[in-house]
């Protein structure tokens, strides 16, 4: 099973869209997780409310499947305004994006998903649109081209990302908050698994919700979607509802341990364990070893291990921990520890004599 087949692949999938549009909380009263986020919007969208103006521009960052853009939905439903979703490399010139900017309505909000991978010549029309609310044209070819300043409706942009770093200073400097979205806690993906299962229909027990939101790696979109894939299990196999052991044998089904771990994250933490001893290892060696983009591992395995402890980056590369080898059933067995211990011994003797 590749990894774009698995369940607790947290990139957006065409045949989610749908289902999570059922699945996403309207308001934030109703959102769970992010409360520092949480209270922090809840202020500025209140406070933006009683001034009677639009909010200033949002820039949410972190792992993906962590609920930035139902965030998005729900500001501008808190507002009471519209909101137009676009990403950004659906966004290819920048004719493209004075288009939507000329056509957003007062104090509507756009929403920029993967904002970092903007082009240059796109993200230089956003720099007067988001300080001064206008958009320069560029009327004319030639020696006869002029440029001209429209002004546009006040609006607020929301971007998300990934790779917060990849978004560059002058653009970084022009939203008027940034918010990180950490992975969920326990609790706050219990509820979240309650809350959509009533909105599924779904029948399921307290240890039943348990059993999912520990293999949830702490990402509502992968608690979500196993809930569903174990939903389905239960009613072609079982009575329909779910307890802890139709969960189990659900989740075993999937390959997906008491970790959250699937197949594609134990064969790179076995790659990293057994054929480089553990590490350090490069990001490319790692990712030509195991046949995948060097990107995909940074972006989609490794925020999750190193979230729990199973993976290392140093200044060398990335490093097996001890929790990694006992996982797989490995002994420990760290090279460079015995170096290092080789080294301070070598020395000690040299310090004797």
């Amino acid at each position: 099973m590749e990894r774009t087949d698995s369940p607790i692949d947290n990139k957006s999938k065409p045949e989610d869209v749908a289902i999570e549009g059922n699945l996403r909380p309207k308001r934030l009263d109703s959102y769970f997780g992010q409360k520092l986020v949480k209270d922090e919007l809840n202020i500025a969208i209140r406070a933006a409310n009683k001034r009677n103006d639009s909010l200033d521009h949002l820039l949410f960052h972190g792992p993906p499947g962590l609920g930035k853009t139902t965030l998005a939905m729900i500001v501008a439903e808190e507002m009471g305004v519209s909101i137009r979703i676009t990403s950004g490399p659906a966004i290819e010139r920048a004719g493209d994006l004075a288009s939507i900017l000329t056509n957003l309505q007062k104090d509507d909000i756009l929403f920029i998903d993967e904002i970092h991978r903007l082009p240059l010549s796109v993200e230089e029309v956003l720099y007067p649109a988001m300080e001064d609310f206008s958009v320069d044209i560029v009327l004319g070819k030639g020696p006869k081209a002029r440029e001209v300043r429209l002004k546009i409706n006040k609006f607020t942009l929301i971007g998300a990302t990934t790779r917060f770093s990849l978004i560059s200073q002058p653009l970084r400097d022009r939203f008027g908050s940034t918010h990180r979205l950490d992975f969920y806690n326990l609790d706050d993906l219990e509820k979240i698994i309650t809350q959509s299962a009533n909105a599924l229909d779904c029948v399921i027990s307290q240890k039943g919700v348990i059993a999912i939101a520990k293999r949830s790696r702490g990402t509502a979109r992968v608690a979500n979607r196993i809930l569903r894939r174990v939903r389905d299990y239960a009613l072609v196999e079982e009575n329909g509802e779910i307890d802890d052991r139709v969960a189990g044998d659900a989740l075993e089904r999937m390959q997906i341990d008491e970790f959250g771990l699937d197949q594609m994250d134990r064969q790179l933490l076995r790659a990293l364990v057994k054929d480089f001893q553990g590490g350090p290892v490069g990001l490319d060696t790692l990712a030509a070893a195991i046949s995948e983009d060097s990107e995909t591992i940074m972006d989609v395995y490794e925020p999750y291990l190193l979230k729990i402890g199973f993976m290392l980056r140093t200044p060398k590369g990335r490093v097996a921990s001890e929790r990694a080898f006992h996982h797989l059933g490995y002994e420990y067995n760290n090279i460079q520890e015995k170096k290092i211990k080789s080294k301070d011994a070598a020395q000690s003797s040299f310090l004797e004599e």
